[in-house]
């Protein structure tokens, strides 16, 4: 193998992998190709005509199962192509795409119809190609690629958005636990930021996602790669002129896009592996928590707090404190002595709460949940069939077998009861599994039947999926609210992550601003990082920077850690408060944008938080940029990361921009210099969305339906059409499936001085639906009249309002 640039090592040293070097036999298939190689076979399945699944067996048997990511018949869909054969390859070819077999020596390749590669095998400096090899059920492979290329994705992965240049390992880790990340740290350069589980740069972490895009130079076209495999793997993109994929365990299956657009692919793997489901409206709003050793009449009075000072809130959270000796699915009966009451009176208040939930049970006789999950057997063993024990909080601690349709189920019965007392949604926490200071190794799944490897970074989706069928099973028509800390490809389906225990540093605030855009193209919408930082101490203009920025991500909770300083929203004083309030006000009167931007990621798969490359992957500028983002499809965020910023450098991609607090209009594909005084963060819209919000924020979404909505015009300069969209519906149930909604699409026409914006409607309503107008405001433009469906409307309140309770429109003026 190639020696690696100097002061780095590659993950895996291959030196003694068996190459697979001849194809023997290939035969069609009707989905493509079944060859012979090495006494194994390989599988070419056609998915669609820009997507490919390779397959490799073992023991000459297929996996058809590897994993629980993918939850639809791949197969499914209908694809013409044709097979082509010479001397020295056989070619499937269909209207997007051609996958090459090499017979002698074998490799394989894909190339879309035009030329340009998706994928092409790498050789070695002896030219001897690297298509496939293993050794001792581990296999790798490698591929060329350009040191000028770009690599993006793998979920949640530290250091900068664009990968190219580091290498990765995939397996769900406790970051902060020092038993954990040993391995990781240890053998480390000094100086290597990879050897502190604090450094924005550690790998790996909590959340593994073998899906990844590789965009090539200068051309800017993607191709991407999702490897259907649960064990721990190895991503190097260190070398200038390859990439290499290993794994330690079970079969190759892996899927190849062949875009070339970053947004297609994006829906084809989520196509694949599931769409972030609808979120209840509730749990878009603010969050605030914190580790701490409450009672019920102190929670209350935070809930009291939020309301007296102005600040709106839509949930409260307890974090482990809560339990009875750390018991889960129990409750502290000194601290919190009615738990239903006091859950009840802060629903009256518009709160939901929300409590944590780890995997481990107490090993405690005579602990109901413990001895239930003994008597159905439900517990993960080890190889000689005792009941494996880690240690967390309780000590030592018995893990359900989530593997098991019978642990998912029982799990579920659990938080379906747990909830039963008023709560609103369960926090999946420890769920890597942590095992603290004993090794997780033994733990075995599917009633001893495998290995820890096969399902230990599957561990958190199958344990979110195991509470959402069980919440679904007690309340059928209630949209579930669960968040995960750990998570595989597909999480997305059953549970919002956020980043875990982050620092209050403001190296930290920047590292969600990249971990959050790798998530969000790796297929998992509803994401967000711990506000003022979890483990450390905040302080006034680090917590309002990040409540700035906070406040305009997917998931907005505030977290911190016990026995650090307060960062509640009034912690800072009041000149703080003050500012904090304006900014949580403004992501509620956002909220229809935001729950809108969401209705689509369900659709499509698209992220919230978009890295500008999702939207603007020809402009070579933004491939590095990853320290401001799209929120929705039509605001520019740019956050202060740094202390005493008077001002930030951003980058405007293609089009037009308004400047969101002066309304000055810029011209996009440039840089500017942007003020950012300590009341604000740069904050742009660009030039022809229809961006509807509330005109004012409530204290909660509960039972919140006004009867009016605003809807924020911003003219572009140029001619064009654009689209936008507000989805309206109850925010809590699955009514909308069956058409109880609004779904109001805009499309805003600019040609010469004339702007038109024309409204069409689908749905048939909702119950709870009470607007009555819209409020039309122009920005970028000062017309005294606007014309809606022939009748000409005057200016007032600094718009025009258009009686509207659900139906489309047009609306023109002159500018």
């Amino acid at each position: 193998m190639t020696d690696p640039p100097k002061g780095e090592s590659p993950v895996l040293q291959t030196d003694h992998y068996i190459r697979f070097e001849r194809v023997d036999s290939v035969e069609e298939t009707p989905r493509g190709l079944l060859a012979g190689l090495h006494r194994e076979q390989l599988r070419v399945d056609l998915v669609a005509d820009d997507v490919v699944r390779v397959k490799i067996s073992r023991g000459g048997v297929f996996d058809e199962s590897p994993t629980f990511a993918v939850c639809t018949d791949p197969l499914s869909r209908p694809v013409e192509f044709r097979v082509e054969r010479d001397e020295d390859r056989v070619r499937v070819i269909t209207s997007s795409m051609v996958v090459s077999l090499w017979l002698d020596p074998f490799r394989l390749d894909v190339h879309r119809t035009d030329g340009t590669p998706v994928v092409e095998t790498a050789a070695d400096e002896q030219g001897r190609y690297w298509a496939y090899a293993t050794l001792n059920d581990s296999f790798t492979l490698r591929r060329r690629c350009r040191q000028e290329d770009a690599v993006f994705g793998l979920g949640e992965k530290s250091g900068r958005h664009n990968r190219k240049g580091r290498d990765f390992t995939l397996w769900n880790t406790d970051v902060l636990n020092e038993h954990e990340t040993a391995e990781f740290t240890a053998g480390k350069e000094p100086g290597d930021p990879r050897g502190d589980r604090t450094s924005v740069d550690f790998d790996p972490f909590y959340v593994s996602i073998p899906f990844f895009y590789h965009q090539s130079y200068p051309a800017g076209t993607m191709a991407a790669s999702f490897v259907d495999n649960g064990y721990r793997g190895s991503y190097e993109f260190s070398a200038k002129d390859e990439y290499r994929i290993s794994f330690a365990g079970g079969q190759y299956t892996e899927y190849i896009f062949a875009g070339p657009d970053m947004p297609a692919i994006l829906g084809d793997y989520t196509w694949l592996t599931g769409r972030t489901a609808p979120p209840p409206l509730w749990a878009l709003g603010y969050h605030q928590c914190r580790w701490f050793d409450y009672s019920q009449e102190a929670v209350e009075a935070i809930g009291k707090r939020h309301r007296d000072n102005d600040i709106p809130c839509d949930a409260l959270w307890l974090d482990i404190e809560y339990m009875d000796g750390y018991r889960v699915f129990t409750w502290n009966k000194e601290r919190f002595p009615d738990a239903p009451g006091m859950l009840a009176r802060l629903s009256d208040d518009g709160y939901r709460v929300i409590t944590i939930i780890d995997p481990g049970v107490k090993f405690d006789p005579g602990y109901e949940v413990f001895d239930q999950g003994l008597e159905r057997d439900v517990f993960c063993k080890t190889e000689g069939g005792d009941t494996y024990i880690g240690q967390v909080w309780p000590g030592n601690t018995a893990f359900p077998d989530f593997v098991t349709e019978e642990a998912r189920a029982w799990w579920g019965e659990l938080n379906a009861a747990h909830v039963q007392s008023g709560l609103a949604g369960i926090w999946n926490d420890m769920n890597e599994p942590a095992t603290g200071a004993i090794r997780a190794n033994a733990m075995r799944f599917g009633n001893g039947k495998y290995s820890h490897e096969r399902y230990h970074n599957q561990y958190a989706l199958l344990m979110a999926m195991g509470t959402t069928e069980g919440l679904l099973k007690a309340m059928p028509e209630q949209r579930t609210f669960i968040l995960s800390r750990a998570g595989f490809a597909g999480i997305q389906r059953y549970a919002a992550n956020w980043m875990g225990d982050n620092f209050s540093r403001w190296d930290h605030l920047w590292l969600g601003v990249a971990m959050g855009s790798g998530f969000g193209i790796s297929g998992q919408a509803f994401v967000g990082a711990d506000i003022g930082g979890f483990a450390g101490n905040s302080n006034a203009e680090l917590f309002l920077r990040w409540m700035q920025y906070g406040t305009l991500t997917p998931f907005c909770r505030n977290h911190s850690e016990i026995g650090n300083v307060d960062q509640y929203a009034w912690a800072f004083g009041d000149a703080v408060q003050d500012i904090v309030r304006e900014a949580v006000k403004l992501r509620y009167r956002l909220l229809p944008y935001i729950y809108s931007a969401f209705i689509r990621a369900s659709e499509t798969g698209e992220p919230v938080q978009r890295p500008l490359v999702f939207d603007h992957q020809y402009d070579a500028t933004v491939r590095d940029l990853d320290d401001q983002y799209l929120f929705g499809t039509d605001l520019l965020v740019a956050p202060v990361l740094e202390p005493g910023a008077t001002s930030r450098q951003v980058y405007l991609p293609a089009g037009d921009w308004h400047d969101w607090h002066t309304g000055e209009v810029l011209r996009g594909s440039r840089f500017l210099v942007a003020p950012t005084p300590m009341d604000r963060i740069p904050l742009y819209a660009r030039g022809g969305a229809v961006i509807p919000m509330w005109a004012q924020a409530p204290a909660t979404t509960k039972e919140h339906h006004p009867e009016v909505v605003e809807l924020h015009v911003f003219v572009p300069l140029a001619d064009g059409t654009h689209t936008s969209r507000l989805v309206e519906d109850d925010g809590l149930t699955f009514a909308a499936r069956e058409g109880a909604c609004y779904d109001t699409t805009f499309n805003l026409i600019r040609s010469g001085g004339a702007v038109t914006v024309d409204a069409s409607v689908e749905g048939r309503g909702y119950p709870e639906f009470a607007r009555q107008a819209f409020h039309l405001v122009v920005h970028g433009a000062s017309p005294s009249a606007v014309t809606v469906d022939g009748a000409e409307v005057v200016a007032t309140e600094g718009g025009f309002r258009i009686p509207n309770a659900g139906n489309g429109f047009r609306a023109s003026f002159e500018v």
